[in-house]
């Protein structure tokens, strides 16, 4: 059964002209550093067209490289063995991405819980709400901090897909972001 969480006509599908990158398992292992390198190649690759505004340039090449690590952290952190494979595209709106990877049964239906609890309210009350959470148990892992982060500060939308995978107990996810361009620049 394929389950949806977030705002539904994000994962209605990207544009013709998309970049694609494909993060494959081998012998060095996909680690964080991939994340990190992988973030900023696309930010760069997406900001270059606000080259003339240095302003500009920096704040949609943070926005989009905040935006695109810590999907693709999370990604990594949580996912089973296999590619990810990364989808980015932007219009004079917005960046699109999509994020796509496998993970465990458990960590699919642990994930489902969460993300029904931080995608229901208000993106910013919720932030505080967990961050005081947090504060008060500095052991609990799992809180959500980066995604509320995302949708409070940054005005991300974000969906999740999750569909059944050609094996037992692999679950495909599909995370689909969007990131209001037009805001960014002035």
């Amino acid at each position: 059964m394929t389950t949806l969480f977030g705002t539904a006509d994000l994962a209605i599908g990207m544009n013709e002209s998309v970049s694609r990158v494909r993060l494959f398992d081998g012998p060095l292992d996909i680690s964080w550093h991939h994340c990190a390198t992988t973030a900023d190649f696309i930010a760069d690759l997406f900001a270059v067209r606000f080259q003339s505004s240095r302003n500009d340039y920096r704040e949609v090449r943070h926005s989009v490289g905040y935006l695109v690590n810590e999907l693709m952290e999370n990604a990594v952190k949580f996912r089973a063995p296999g590619e990810i494979m990364l989808e980015a595209s932007m219009d004079s709106e917005s960046f699109k991405v999509k994020i796509s990877n496998d993970v465990d049964g458990d960590t699919a239906t642990e994930f489902q819980r969460l993300l029904s609890q931080i995608t229901v309210g208000d993106p910013s009350d919720l932030l505080i709400q967990q961050l005081e959470a947090n504060a008060a148990d500095p052991q609990s892992t799992g809180s959500g901090l980066g995604l509320l982060t995302l949708m409070s500060d940054y005005g991300a939308r974000l969906a999740w897909i999750f569909s059944p995978a050609d094996q037992a107990d692999v679950v495909s996810l599909e995370i689909y972001a969007s990131l209001p361009i037009s805001q960014l620049h002035h």
